[in-house]
């Protein structure tokens, strides 16, 4: 079904669950965006306040995944002052709704969230490496969170390790079945993945180095408004290697030749905050890879939309150059 088909049928499933919630029956509906999930900006003209509804998509998080998304959300604003934003309940209280959706066997979950300001940093211009210093700063901030947060009974995310990204669960589908992959991309990026999960396990996975992640901590999710910042869309949250944070930060421009300049800004931002160590630093690539493959899979499997047709072949084409270049290095 077309992004359009899709947005109006959710629609339905938007309007009954704002039945639910202290908002006006002649609230208007925006849609803000739908990829994965349908977002919604929610305009009331009784009080004038606009907020936000975010129906999910089927078979991503359950509830108790959801339940546990927002309780770090809750967490990092008030135990680090990282602003997330505010999950708003129902007439009855509850934060996370089950929506009945005409022809599926399965509810659409929603929640509500206060509406943030601001705009997100410009991925042009000379003030980029200072966005990716402010951007590291607020990280090492959710990373030291992580550590030592002590999560409600019940939580439950899932992970962003191998198996989680390339091995049997492969969450956002096979980077072998990524767009314009024939016999010598499969070659190339098979050493890459090789390579890959040779070194994330060389790596390891202790807690200095693995832990709660954003895991799309890139600009597009901080939202600047005068001196305020905010983080937002943590629908991806999980455990995963800390370091993945980077490599979510520089996705679909990674071979940018700024990329080396905004390393050293996110890291100098980072290490302003919490320590990492030199080894740790050098294997930054290896995340930046590991990301790289992960969007080659992931445009694969969202073929139909318009980002994953924007970057088709040309995106599999240079996943395949850089590649090499970090093969050359690390292999």
């Amino acid at each position: 079904m077309s992004a359009e088909g899709s947005a109006a049928r959710l629609e339905t499933v938007a309007r009954r669950a704002l039945a639910e919630y202290d908002v006006s029956p002649d609230a208007a509906l925006t849609l803000l965006n739908v990829s994965e999930n349908a977002t919604y900006a929610v305009d009331d003209p009784a009080t004038g306040e606009r907020t936000v509804l975010r129906v999910h998509r089927h078979g991503y998080h359950d509830g108790p995944a959801i339940e546990s998304e927002l309780a770090w959300l809750d967490a990092l604003r008030e135990d680090t002052g990282v602003r997330t934003p505010r999950v708003l309940p129902t007439r009855d209280g509850r934060r996370l709704l089950a929506m009945p959706e005409e022809g599926q066997p399965d509810p659409r979950h929603v929640v509500r969230f206060e509406f943030l300001p601001g705009v997100e940093p410009e991925e042009a211009g000379e003030s980029l490496p200072d966005s990716f210093e402010l951007l590291g700063g607020i990280t090492a901030r959710m990373h030291d969170h992580a550590l030592t947060w002590q999560r409600p009974p019940g939580f439950t995310r899932f992970a962003w390790d191998y198996d989680g990204a390339f091995g049997t669960v492969a969450r956002w589908g096979r980077w072998q079945d990524g767009m314009a992959v024939g016999p010598a991309e499969l070659e190339v990026l098979g050493r890459l993945d090789d390579v890959l999960e040779a070194r994330l396990a060389r790596f390891g996975s202790g807690p200095h180095r693995y832990g709660l992640v954003h895991a799309d901590l890139r600009l597009a999710n901080l939202l600047e408004d005068g001196d305020q910042r905010y983080v937002i869309d943590f629908d991806d949250c999980g455990f995963g290697w800390f370091l993945y944070d980077f490599g979510t930060a520089v996705s679909f421009f990674e071979d940018d030749p700024r990329v080396p300049e905004l390393t050293d800004a996110w890291v100098r931002g980072y290490r302003a905050v919490r320590d990492l160590p030199a080894e740790d630093e050098a294997e930054i690539p290896t995340f930046v890879l590991m990301r790289r493959l992960l969007l080659v899979a992931w445009i694969g499997s969202h073929s139909g939309t318009d980002l994953a047709r924007s970057m088709g072949a040309d995106y599999t084409a240079a996943s395949c150059d850089l590649a090499e270049s970090y093969l050359s290095r690390f292999g």
